[in-house]
């Protein structure tokens, strides 16, 4: 497999979690989003993912694009260990869960929405990520055991920590996320997600690095 990845995407982060985690060795593609205007924007790239965004898995003779779409089709091909639960309440609480992640916070405050918002990009990314915490902390009290949904690492966990990681680079106060901070705090203990750390990327800048 060939993942196109910035080392700092949040979208990109989840998909090398789930790769780490199912055990999935894969070369990596850097795709630069700031250098020469924006790799992504190049013509090569876009043969990859006409969108122009990160990230890109070629894997098993098909491109894909699309964090989740990428995810479930690992989920679906290699279930092992499994990122949605058996029980169907449970696997419905970790697709809205990352659901509101993905769809209801990441859009609003990344690369291409903060470049609009020229002087008030810092205010807008904080307002964007805490509306969508304060929801996501109290839907969290009621789902959460160890992780997001109950005691396993599910695709709610995958969303979860690359959003907390962009909060605090936005200096979100997460002090009225208790809930949020805790199982943040749990899933940076395990492997897979140190290993996939925007720290620990090959194209990580050497001032950033871990």
């Amino acid at each position: 497999p060939i993942l196109y990845s910035y080392f700092r995407s949040s979208c990109s982060w989840r998909v090398r979690i789930a790769l780490a985690l199912k055990g999935i060795s894969y070369d990596l593609v850097p795709v630069n989003l700031l250098k020469d205007g924006g790799q992504q924007f190049s013509a090569e790239f876009k043969a990859v993912n006409p969108m122009q965004q990160v990230p890109a898995l070629k894997i098993d003779g098909i491109t894909l694009s699309q964090s989740l779409a990428i995810l479930h089709y690992l989920e679906d091909t290699r279930p092992n260990p499994r990122l949605l639960p058996q029980d169907p309440k449970k696997r419905a609480q970790v697709r809205m869960i990352a659901d509101h992640i993905v769809s209801g916070i990441q859009p609003l405050q990344n690369l291409s929405v903060l470049k609009q918002m020229g002087e008030k990009k810092m205010e807008w990314a904080q307002n964007c990520i805490a509306s969508g915490f304060q929801a996501l902390e109290q839907t969290l009290q009621h789902t959460a055991g160890r992780y997001s949904v109950g005691d396993e690492v599910s695709m709610a966990d995958l969303c979860l920590v690359p959003q907390v990681f962009n909060a605090e680079r936005y200096k979100v106060d997460m002090s009225p996320y208790p809930t949020i901070t805790r199982i943040n705090k749990a899933l940076l203990e395990l492997e897979a997600f140190k290993v996939s750390h925007p720290s620990r990327q090959p194209d990580t800048p050497t001032e950033l690095q871990a």
